[in-house]
């Protein structure tokens, strides 16, 4: 059975030990891997993965180049690269255009780490360029464990974003947003929004999660991990560990995945 995880981080090789010790130093859940794309294949191999959606952050404007650079090198029947663009990026538009001509399907951004909220009016220009493009995004939402919980994405904020671009594939991380699972239980679940499922195991309860899956449509559920956060197989066993039926753990595993993703 194919798997497809669908938020999965590395660094390049050499920046990726630098990488990692600066954001262990912020983060109180030890790394599971070391960062390097080396280690997140061999772990795919180890747990039967299919095929990875590699998730990158561009802290800086400038840093839209290196990372799309980085993405073409990288990119394989196996790596599915999200690059990144900044929210105060001058050349939005045109770099969301050279995404799209480039091949790439969407990219990732984390208002955490870029210091924007997601509902914020500057952030529209974005979404609009995305549709336009017909890119999807990948979004960090509600807190992050490295920061104080600021609320810049958080389920308000996402049904806003969403109520005002209709169009627009958003796909919201950690079960809807992360430790904010009341307001995902009264304003996401049950709607037509994409959630992936990464760090909510051990963060919520299992019988909850479940439950929130059992209510959620069933097109829209996707599996990830945030590896080198979790660790890949033990995120696996968790999920089967529910005890879904057959068709929504395939729908979650790999079938949402692979339409989203526009896999053949």
């Amino acid at each position: 059975m194919p798997i497809i995880d669908f938020h999965t981080h590395a660094f390049p090789d050499e920046i990726a030990g630098k990488a990692m010790a600066k954001l262990q130093e912020e983060c109180i859940v030890k790394a599971c891997l070391n960062g390097t794309l080396g280690a997140l294949l061999k772990s795919m191999d180890q747990n039967g993965i299919t095929k990875s959606v590699l998730c990158n952050i561009a802290t800086k404007p400038e840093q839209f180049n290196p990372i799309l650079k980085w993405s073409k090198k990288v990119r394989s029947d196996r790596i599915i690269p999200l690059p990144s663009i900044h929210p105060f990026d001058k050349e939005i538009k045109e770099h969301l255009k050279i995404i799209k001509e480039e091949g790439f399907i969407g990219i990732k951004m984390h208002p955490f780490y870029q210091n924007f909220s997601i509902d914020d009016e500057n952030a529209f220009y974005i979404y609009e360029s995305l549709i336009e493009n017909d890119l999807l995004i990948v979004m960090h939402c509600g807190y992050d464990i490295s920061f104080p919980e600021w609320d810049i994405a958080s389920p308000q904020r996402i049904i806003r974003v969403i109520n005002k671009f209709p169009e627009l594939k958003f796909v919201t991380t950690h079960l809807g947003a992360w430790k904010q699972w009341d307001e995902v239980e009264k304003l996401i679940i049950g709607k037509k929004i994409y959630m992936e499922i990464s760090f909510s195991f051990g963060w919520l309860p299992d019988e909850k999660i479940r439950e929130f899956i059992l209510k959620h449509p069933s097109d829209f559920i996707l599996f990830g991990t945030d590896s080198p956060w979790a660790d890949q197989g033990k995120e696996i066993e968790n999920l089967k560990k529910l005890a879904f039926p057959e068709q929504l753990l395939n729908k979650i595993l790999y079938i949402n995945a692979e339409t989203l993703l526009k896999i053949k």
